[in-house]
């Protein structure tokens, strides 16, 4: 008789004994067209999903959606990993999944936080048949322009000062193109205009930016253009203005009923139409050269000069328009807005602004269908020929409305009506917070990702809030927190949406990266321009760079971060390009970033995974079946000694190799000098430098060459 039972207990037993421990960190799975095919599929697709694991370490793998629990078969078995496969049937319902493991008598299960027992809706894969974003997106290097302050083309559109008012102070142009902005800054205008932009092709494209995005364009009094006048034409101070007679106002009038030059300059249908042409001339331009454009919609408001209302009167007496709704009770615009006196005509004033102001009338949509039928007519005019835009920005998206439920109406019939005309348009909203509730498909294509990126990255390098209006030494250089909040806002994105969410280190509304460097807390006007470029540590700032181009999304620039721009937050961070006096050395490490970017796949559109993290400290990898990065980051004035578990990115265990470094800046400067580096049983030990980050490559299995990104 056998002792402890039969030759099948002993044999059970033996395997038991010989199989590896159960290796969390091998479980893997995601939405990118490595583990989902297709990644982006249509109503009633097949679509075959995959999960990997350690080799011969566990005993089954099972789908779970909803209530089916589907076995997975070995379909593979490669480099040290089993993959599991499985096939599911699409109908036009929106599918959420999760894994479950049988590891011998032990449960587990893996959803986007890896390894958990947290199986709630929002961390689970999904699936919504017929949703994509365009492949043009993912990844895309995008270059955000504000246009007043990017390149003046054409002196003879710039605003004059004394043209008009705007808050009862004439608007005025600055002669100086290297002046500061003032603190109240929105009435200056230094002449950037669209031929400035055509002019700045050549450079724009040698850097390797693939899309532009514009601040707003439409006509308004303001340079940020975010007080709408006229949706339906281009501003012509930043277009062509071929008819230019009136006067300006005198030094003791402030009544833009006498400004009579802006009258004609923004509202004659002459200049207007001269400048729509602009336009569509600059968006050939751009798509002749392959890239692409985007523009600024701002629909939840307009601005008081917006010839619906006509606050300022600019319309009242000018042929071809009506009757503004501030104007006359009878205007065909008086549904547009919400007046809370209904007794106060002519001027009536009291209408709702957003956020209280009088100068950002708030859009009435509920109460307008006229309104709501214009606006879609808008989405549609600018993506459709001669302009043919390639999406939309939407400035806060979640506003417009005033309730939820009509704000996720209106962008579900604004997204039929782009798509309508442009199919291939990306529609990209401002939002801070959770977004998930946009991007089910249905509405946003993506956000301007703060939560997955603009935000961890400025805690880990500079402590900074993206304000400048906090420092957290606590939060400075926090790998664990770094790494958690990223696993974490990453998890509320749809794969087609993460791959095209837009990655900005900075941006118009928020302090420059380069200025959160010196961690100095405070704005303009307390602290004045020049703290803003006090102690800036350029090597952060490309470490900062280097993340923004190996990271999962579509890295964009806000102008000037590439030539060493400076600034507190609004209206600082709106400085004007520094033609001339650019930092050459930070512009060719943008160039060397940016070429590494776009020549290799698997950092435009592969699979993320955080390798480890800690103090100063933190490391992913990028990578597809055939593709290996590795991206080590010191945030710290001290060198670190580090051991990165590479294997976990199909990087062999069973022998060594070798990965080889593309990319590394540290505090003494930046090279592309390759340099090999062994990886013994699938772990890699590095020395970094002070304020180093690297890239090191690997191909394959084999010890191979990398390709030279010069």
């Amino acid at each position: 008789m056998e002792r402890d039972g039969t030759k099948e207990y002993r044999r059970m037993r033996y395997v038991s004994l010989m199989r590896p421990v159960f290796r969390k960190r091998a479980v893997f799975s995601d939405e990118t067209g490595h583990y989902r095919r297709p990644a982006q599929p249509k109503e009633y697709d097949d679509v075959t999903i995959r999960l990997r694991t350690m080799k011969n370490n566990v005993d089954a793998v099972y789908l779970i959606s909803g209530s089916v629990r589907q076995k997975m078969d070995l379909a593979e078995v490669k480099g040290g990993f089993d993959f599991y496969e499985t096939t599911i049937h699409l109908g036009t319902e929106k599918v959420l999944y999760y894994f479950e493991l049988q590891v011998e008598s032990a449960t587990c299960y893996y959803n986007k936080m890896g390894i958990t027992r947290d199986l709630s809706e929002r961390n689970s894969f999904r699936i919504v048949p017929g949703f994509s974003t365009p492949e043009w997106s993912h990844g895309a290097v995008m270059y955000q322009i504000y246009t007043d302050r990017f390149c003046n083309g054409d002196p003879t559109n710039d605003v004059l000062s004394r043209e008009y008012t705007y808050l009862n102070e004439f608007s005025r142009k600055v002669t100086d193109w290297n002046q500061p902005p003032e603190n109240m800054d929105v009435r200056n205008f230094y002449g950037g205009d669209l031929a400035g932009i055509m002019k700045k092709l050549d450079y724009l494209q040698d850097l390797g930016v693939e899309v532009i995005y514009l601040n707003p364009i439409f006509v308004s009094p303001s340079n940020h253009k975010y007080d709408i006048q006229d949706y339906d034409h281009v501003d012509p101070h930043f277009g062509k203005i071929v008819k230019d007679e009136g006067s300006l106002l005198g030094w003791d009038d402030r009544n833009n009923r006498h400004a009579t030059r802006y009258i004609t300059r923004s509202t004659d249908p002459v200049n207007l139409a001269a400048s729509d042409a602009v336009l569509a001339e600059l968006s050939a331009e751009i798509h002749r050269r392959g890239m692409k454009l985007i523009l600024d919609g701002v629909f939840n408001h307009c601005g008081s000069y917006n010839k619906w209302l006509d606050r300022e009167l600019i319309y009242e007496n000018q042929p071809g328009y009506e009757k503004g709704a501030y104007v006359d009770k009878d205007s065909p615009y008086h549904s547009f807005f919400k007046f809370n006196n209904e007794h106060a005509w002519p001027y009536n004033e009291f209408y709702d602004g957003w956020w209280g102001h009088a100068t950002l009338p708030k859009l009435n949509y509920e109460e307008s269908g006229e309104l709501f039928d214009y606006i879609l007519r808008i989405g549609k005019k600018w993506a459709s020929p001669p302009y043919n835009i390639d999406g939309w920005r939407l400035d806060v998206a979640a506003d417009l409305g005033h309730t939820q439920d009509y704000n996720h109406y209106f962008w579900r019939e604004f997204r039929k009506a782009v798509k309508s005309v442009n199919p291939d348009a990306l529609i990209l909203a401002e939002h801070y917070g959770d977004a998930s509730k946009w991007l089910g498909g249905d509405q946003w294509d993506t956000v301007m990702n703060y939560d997955a990126f603009m935000e961890p990255v400025s805690w880990f390098l500079t402590g900074m809030e993206k304000h400048s209006d906090e420092f957290r030494e606590d939060l400075l250089g926090n790998g664990e927190v770094f790494t958690s909040a990223m696993r974490y806002h990453m998890a509320s994105f749809m794969g087609p949406s993460l791959l095209s969410a837009m990655n900005e280190l900075d941006n118009h509304d928020h302090s420059r990266f380069l200025t959160r460097t010196n961690h100095i807390v405070g704005r303009v006007s307390q602290l004045g321009s020049e703290a803003a470029g006090k102690g800036i540590v350029v090597p952060v700032m490309r470490e900062a760079i280097l993340i923004q181009m190996t990271f999962i999304g579509a890295p964009t620039l806000y102008y000037g971060d590439e030539a060493g721009v400076v600034g507190f937050t609004d209206p600082d961070n709106r400085r004007t390009y520094p033609w001339g006096h650019e930092d050459r050395s930070l512009i060719d490490f943008y160039k060397m970033a940016i070429r590494l970017h776009k020549k290799y796949e698997p950092l435009r559109t592969g699979s993320i995974k955080e390798l480890g993290s800690g103090y100063n400290f933190i490391s992913y990898g990028r990578f597809d079946d055939e593709e290996q990065f590795v991206i080590a980051v010191n945030a710290g004035e001290d060198p670190l000694p580090a051991e990165i578990p590479v294997w976990e990115i199909g990087i062999t265990q069973t022998a060594n190799t070798k990965m080889v470094k593309l990319l590394s800046t540290d505090r003494d400067g930046y090279t592309t000098s390759p340099k090999k580096y062994l990886v013994t049983g699938g772990i890699m030990t590095l020395d970094l430098k002070p304020y180093e980050a690297i890239v090191l490559y690997h191909k394959g299995t084999g010890d191979e060459e990398a390709r030279s990104i010069l």
